[in-house]
């Protein structure tokens, strides 16, 4: 089996490659991506075929899906603040970005593409746990684009007989995610701050609630997915029914590390959400195999990452 991976630069792609390369199905793993928010260095060391260019370059997508036998498409502009500070290049990125790969992947013979979309589609609607059912209310062009990439996918099933799965992850964390930029997540940016003895930033009170997945579990899901050509036209929600507020993030942070942090508040930010949680019985039906790394466990090993 020949997979593609788009964004495979990136922190989860470079993981979800890591763990397609273990199987021994897997004959080779292609990763294409601009390098706008991945690294070359989160794929040292991997026999991976790296092809550097955009998705949004038709003719490279066509090279790079030639005899492939399924697609990984987790290339996109990430990032909710991003999103507001420049709503053009995420829709770009994120909704004509996940059009073109579903055109290219037809061009290829109708190659299997599994996507992420995310859970900041559910916005406004303050209904807990997140059904995948319940109705969508995006906050942030970032949810807008990202409910983009799932409709396309849906819409590609149902027009086209395309085999498709579209994913909305939740918070995912874990070793190779970046920190030390504007945009970067909540738990790089914590583990960072608090390893070079600054204070935590929470923007608001610290009651916001997520759901955190480790990123080992989020790629053998993937992977678990690619292997058995899991189809499913509806979005999936990929994460497991837990609810971490950010005061208790710090805290289980403070018991990993040993120590007490520093926490500065501030503003709230456009576009966040206040709570995330979500349910998963989609999710068990389709993999009930899988077993999510603890909260605690993630946290351990992505600490040791940023410390080596």
């Amino acid at each position: 089996m020949r997979v593609v991976i788009t964004g495979g630069a990136g922190f989860i792609g470079a993981n979800l490659a890591r763990t397609l390369l273990e199987q021994p199905e897997v004959e080779q793993v292609r990763v294409v991506d601009d390098l706008s928010t991945g690294s070359k260095a989160n794929l040292a060391g991997l026999d991976v075929a790296f092809h550097e260019g955009s998705i949004l370059d038709p003719a490279l997508l066509d090279e790079v899906f030639a005899g492939a036998d399924a697609v990984v498409h987790l290339a996109a502009l990430p990032s909710v603040p991003r999103s507001v500070a420049d709503p053009v290049a995420s829709h770009h990125a994120n909704a004509t970005g996940t059009l073109e790969v579903l055109q290219a992947a037809r061009r290829a013979g109708g190659l299997y593409v599994a996507a992420a979309s995310s859970s900041s589609v559910y916005g406004a609607n303050r209904e807990l746990p997140k059904r995948e059912a319940m109705r969508t209310a995006p906050m942030s062009p970032y949810a807008v684009s990202k409910l983009a990439t799932e409709a396309y996918l849906t819409a590609f099933h149902h027009c086209y007989g395309l085999e498709v799965l579209p994913f909305r992850f939740f918070n995912v964390f874990g070793p190779l995610q970046p920190a030390g930029h504007s945009y970067a997540a909540v738990v790089p940016a914590f583990v960072e701050a608090a390893l070079a003895g600054r204070p935590l930033t929470v923007h608001g009170d610290g009651g916001q609630t997520r759901d955190f997945t480790f990123v080992g579990t989020v790629s053998r899901v993937l992977c678990d997915a690619v292997l058995r050509r899991v189809v499913h036209p509806d979005p999936v929600n990929l994460a497991f029914g837990t609810r971490t507020s950010l005061t208790e993030l710090v805290a289980e942070l403070e018991s990993v590390l040993g120590s007490p942090v520093a926490v500065e508040h501030t503003e709230p930010r456009p576009g966040d959400v206040r709570d995330s949680q979500a349910d998963n019985a989609r999710l068990r039906s389709l993999f009930p195999e899988v077993r999510p790394v603890p909260l605690r466990e993630g946290l351990e090993r992505t600490v040791e990452w940023f410390r080596s």
